[in-house]
Order: structure tokens, then C-alpha cells, then sequence
């Protein structure tokens, strides 16, 4: 009689999941313009100005490099940070719907305040004009508005970059085959909006910016961005909007908590067939087999007296005992911070934060010219070997790899991270030679009659920082996408949106990091025989010294990422003899 009345309860689950599913209307493809239009304009807006502001603060705003190099790096980790508080709220709170809505606003006023610091001389200090000694610095006042631009653009993207690409998805039927085909294309054709908005904000934007007018070019982003806020809005009646279902941290700080508590409990020789085992119906993660990492996490699944448990099998308190099934997805969510700690090395690795810079004091003539390429243009270079790359390695290169490894995608993920993290060693020793060959350069033969406020310019052509470039965007298409996949797949099911916003705090922590190993070397380096390695004018300093600091920082990180790839276990693949007995206790497990 029990067993039939479960089977009805599960008929009827079962029957009201499908009449909610027929209730929503999917409007994908009708979505997708208004959507994939927000995204463009957003990224328009927001990495037009981001990719010029180092040029900004030291010509515009008279900061010292290493002024605003740092104040961009915590600016950059704080925003990447930031994502973590906007996946929780959004999953627990608001929704993506209206967190979205609400971080596109926030954007849009944190770049309307920085373009009125250039529109307002009161809002910028004076121009310093050719004697650079009679620079004045801003006010505390000019700091303190322009960081309130920071800080609307920091609460902007941290509502932004963790929910867009999951509320683009949300517009599809993910249960039939023309809504699969829908996500598919949607991520594809927000990769390429992406990569679109990148090059123009590096070529148009930055051009306007660098030669033509501060406000004209700060005011275009803003322009784009509320563009983005008016064709997000437009498109309100035709969005499926998910309701939040609650914060998936509660789960992981239940089993921390309790596994604290029975801390002093002893696992039995078997733990698996002993600890609590109980799957919610309605979970959209997927069943995992007992693993024997993090082992001191299973007492939060030891079943004591005290322990209650529901007619339906679920705990009462759930601060008092846990599920092993809990317990494994806190184990993937620990499993995956080794290799995260990895990636922090990779950005910094990656990111050339001193690459403007080189490129003020290169010649950037294009040919025999007049013209001359704006230094944050140079940029571009990276994002046209990712998008070279990228296809290539999908059509070309993966499909030969299947074949001979006979594996899903060609290699699996770590290793495709390796080689981004390998790549970026090869990457840093380039740019520490080329630096070399430019210095060089510039004190035995500086180009007459040019001299930049910070130095005299190398003759060495500025495109000689394209194959460090280049190599760059290489490392990116294999350890950043990797890190994206790896995060996405490694993650439970419902925790999708804290897994992209792990992508973003990994370049949080880079950017605090290498804003501290930049702070440290200036500071040591100052006063030593060798002189200071980052001055002002990096014909007196030695940057490649740094670059060479970085390269054995990188090697340093490959060794520690290949072991952490060796210790680490994928999601799903526990012991095989654990998984078949797990599975014989389910099937000879009472009905309730």
C-alpha cells in the first residue's frame, strides 16, 4: 500500500513539473536580440573605458605609473570580487532579471561620473603642459569622485558578469531539442559580441580617447551603456524570469558546521555503507559516488541518536546531520581550490600590466607614416590570436585528438589548462627579452627630436610586442576558456552561478596579487645597487628584470598546478567497487 501510494506522489510530481514546464512561454530567438544587444552595448561601454584608464590616470588625472597601475589592479580585483556577492543575492534574493537591470544602471552612472571628471576642469587637476616638474596631482576631492565612478562600475559588473549568460540561457527550453540548439547558439553568439566589443573599444574608442578628446571618448562609452540599459528594458514582457531558490552556500556551511561538531566521531572501516544517504526528488544535481578525499567531512553524515529523520527520508535539522550526497558536492567545491589557486598565477602571468607603458616609449609609428597606433590599441593582438586559435583548435585540432586519444574533448580539461599555464612562461621570458632589446635601444640610439613626458622613445618598432602578445591570447584560449569549462563542469548542478563567479575571483585575486608583487619590487628594488626596476621612465629602470621575476614565478606555478592535477579527482568518478556497493544498498533500501 505504501509503495503505490509513492508511486502515485511521484505520478503526480511528476504530471504538475510537466504542466509548470507547458505554462512557460520560451520566447528564445524573440529574446535574444534585445539581450544579445544589452550584451554588446554593456561591453562597449564598460571595456572602452576600462582598457585606457592607465592612460587616463597618468596623462589626464597626473597619477605616477605605479599610482595607478596598483589603483587599477585593487580596482580589478575588487570588481572581480564583487561577483561573488552578485551570485549570491541574485540566487537568493533578486533573481538575474533584477539583477541585471539593476547592475546595468550602476554601470551607466559609473561611467557618466568618470566622463564628467574629464567634461569639468573643477572634477580633474590642470594639465601638466611640457615642464612635467610643475605637475599638480588630484585633490582629495577629484580622488573621491572619480572612485565614486569606481565604485557604481565595481556594484555594475558584479551584478552583471555572473548572471548574463545563465539569464540568456533561461529563454530556452533546456528539456527539447530546438531549445538546446538555442543555448548553444547563444553562447556562441555572446563569445563573438565579446570578442566585437573588444576590438572596437581597443581600436575606435581608445583612438578617440588618445587623439582626439578625453570627453568625446569617455562620453562614447557611456553612450553605449545606456543604450545597453534601454534595450535590456525593452525587452521585459518577453523574458522568462526565474524565481531565486535560495543560496547553495547554505548546503556547504550545513556540512562544515556539522562536520565540526561530530568532529569527535569515528568513521566506521566502511563509511559509505554506514553514513546517511538521502537525494531530494526534485534536485537537479546529478547523484554522486563516496569519494576518499576530504574524509573528515564525512562525520557531518554520521547518523547518532539524536538525529531525526522525516517520513520522506530528509534530516529535520539539517545543522545536525547531513547527507552524503552534501558532503561529496562540498568535496567537488573544495576539490576544484587548489587548481583555482593555480589560476591566480596564470593571470598574473598573463596580464602584462606594464605593456602600455612599453609601447608609450616604442615607436608606434604605423610603417613610414605619420600615424601612430594609440598604446592601449596594442592590445588587440591578444584578442586576435585567441580568435584565430579558438576555431582552429575546435574544428582542427580537437577532432585529431579524439582520434588518438579517444577522449571526448581531445584532451581533458587540466591538461588543456596546463598548456595555457605553460604557455605563459614561454610568454614572460619573450617580453622580458623584447623589454631588453627595447631599453637597449632607447639609451644607445633614442629617436631624435621625439620625447615622451616619461622618457626618451626606442627606435625598436612597437609591433615587437606582438608575438608576447599573441602568445598571450594562446595561453588564454587554453587555460581561461579551460578554467570557464573546468568551473561550469566540476561545480554541482545548482551551483552554476557561484561557478562563474570563480572565474572572476581568480582574476580578483591576480589583480591584488600583482599589484602587490609590483608595490614590493618598487619598494625593494628603490634603493639597491641595480637601481629601481619600475620607475617612471622605464629606460632607467629594468623591466625586464621584472619579467624575468614573473617567468619564474610562472615555472614555479606549473610545477604546483602538475601536482595538484595528479592528486585531483573529477566530479562523478568515484572508487567503482564503492559505486556498485552504493548502489546495492539504494536498491535493498526500505520504502518509507
Amino acid at each position: 500500500m505504501e509503495k503505490e501510494t509513492m508511486e502515485v506522489k511521484e505520478k503526480t510530481t511528476a504530471v504538475n513539473e510537466e504542466e509548470a514546464e507547458s505554462e512557460i512561454n520560451y520566447r528564445g530567438i524573440k529574446a535574444m536580440p534585445f539581450i544579445i544587444g544589452n550584451e554588446t552595448f554593456e561591453k562597449l561601454g564598460a571595456i572602452g573605458t576600462l582598457h585606457n584608464l592607465q592612460i587616463y590616470l597618468t596623462t589626464f588625472f597626473n597619477m605616477k605609473r605605479i599610482t595607478a597601475t596598483t589603483l587599477l589592479n585593487v580596482f580589478n580585483g575588487t570588481t572581480n570580487f564583487a561577483t561573488l556577492l552578485g551570485a549570491y543575492f541574485c540566487d537568493t534574493y533578486f533573481g538575474r532579471y533584477n539583477t541585471l537591470g539593476f547592475g546595468s544602471i550602476a554601470s551607466f552612472l559609473g561611467l557618466l561620473l568618470i566622463t564628467l571628471t574629464a567634461v569639468f576642469k573643477k572634477l580633474h587637476p590642470p594639465h601638466c603642459g611640457a615642464d612635467e616638474s610643475q605637475c599638480i596631482g588630484p585633490t582629495a576631492g577629484q580622488m573621491a569622485f572619480l572612485l565614486t565612478g569606481f565604485g557604481f562600475m565595481v556594484v555594475g559588473a558584479g551584478s552583471i558578469r555572473p548572471c548574463n549568460l545563465a539569464f540568456g540561457a533561461d529563454q530556452f527550453n533546456p528539456n527539447t531539442e530546438s531549445g538546446k540548439r538555442g543555448i548553444d547558439s547563444f553562447f556562441n553568439w555572446y563569445f563573438f559580441t565579446l570578442t566585437f566589443a573588444q576590438m572596437v573599444s581597443v581600436t575606435l574608442v581608445v583612438y578617440v580617447q588618445s587623439d582626439v578628446s578625453w570627453p568625446i571618448g569617455l562620453a562614447i562609452p557611456s553612450i553605449f551603456m545606456l543604450v545597453s540599459c534601454f534595450l535590456f528594458y525593452i525587452g521585459t514582457k518577453i523574458y522568462v524570469k526565474v524565481k531565486p531558490e535560495g543560496s547553495p552556500l547554505t548546503s556547504i556551511c550545513q556540512v562544515l558546521v556539522v562536520a565540526y561538531r561530530k568532529r569527535r566521531l569515528k568513521l566506521a572501516e566502511q563509511p559509505w555503507l554506514h553514513l546517511f544517504s538521502y537525494t531530494p526528488l526534485k534536485s537537479i544535481n546529478s547523484k554522486l559516488p563516496y569519494t576518499e578525499q576530504f574524509r573528515f567531512l564525512d562525520k557531518a553524515a554520521i547518523m547518532t541518536p539524536e538525529d531525526q529523520i522525516k517520513p520522506d527520508g530528509s534530516a529535520t535539522n539539517p545543522w545536525r546531520i547531513c547527507s552524503m550526497q552534501q558532503v561529496e558536492e562540498v568535496k567537488c567545491v573544495l576539490r576544484v581550490i587548489p587548481i583555482w589557486a593555480a589560476a591566480i598565477l596564470y593571470h598574473v602571468g598573463e596580464k602584462q600590466q606594464y605593456l602600455v607603458f612599453q609601447a608609450m616609449q616604442s615607436n608606434r609609428h604605423l610603417g613610414s607614416t605619420t600615424f601612430q597606433i594609440p598604446p592601449a590599441t596594442y592590445a588587440i593582438f591578444s584578442m586576435l590570436s585567441l580568435s584565430i586559435w579558438v576555431p582552429i583548435y575546435d574544428r582542427l585540432v580537437v577532432p585529431f585528438l579524439r582520434r588518438v586519444t579517444k577522449k571526448e574533448g581531445g584532451i581533458t580539461i587540466l591538461q588543456r589548462m596546463g598548456i595555457g599555464i605553460f604557455l605563459t612562461i614561454v610568454e614572460s621570458l619573450v617580453a622580458a627579452l623584447v623589454e631588453q632589446h627595447r631599453r637597449n635601444l632607447a639609451i644607445t640610439r633614442p629617436i631624435p627630436g621625439i620625447h615622451s613626458k616619461r622618457g626618451d622613445v626606442s627606435p625598436m618598432s612597437a609591433l615587437w610586442l606582438v608575438p608576447q602578445l599573441s602568445l598571450a591570447g594562446l595561453a588564454e584560449a587554453f587555460a581561461a576558456i579551460g578554467q570557464v569549462e573546468f568551473y561550469y563542469k566540476q561545480f554541482p548542478e545548482n551551483m552554476r552561478s557561484i561557478a562563474g563567479s570563480f572565474f572572476f575571483c581568480g582574476m580578483a585575486a591576480a589583480s591584488y596579487l600583482n599589484g602587490f608583487i609590483i608595490s614590493l619590487v618598487h619598494r625593494t628594488t628603490e634603493g639597491s645597487s641595480t637601481g629601481n626596476w619600475l620607475p617612471e621612465d622605464l629606460n632607467k629602470g629594468r623591466l625586464d628584470y621584472f619579467y624575468y621575476l614573473v617567468t619564474a614565478l610562472c615555472v614555479l606555478n606549473l610545477c604546483y598546478f602538475l601536482v595538484c592535477a595528479k592528486w585531483y579527482r573529477y566530479k562523478g568518478t568515484g572508487s567503482s567497487i564503492v559505486a556498485v556497493e552504493m548502489e546495492t544498498r539504494e536498491i535493498d533500501k526500505p520504502l518509507v
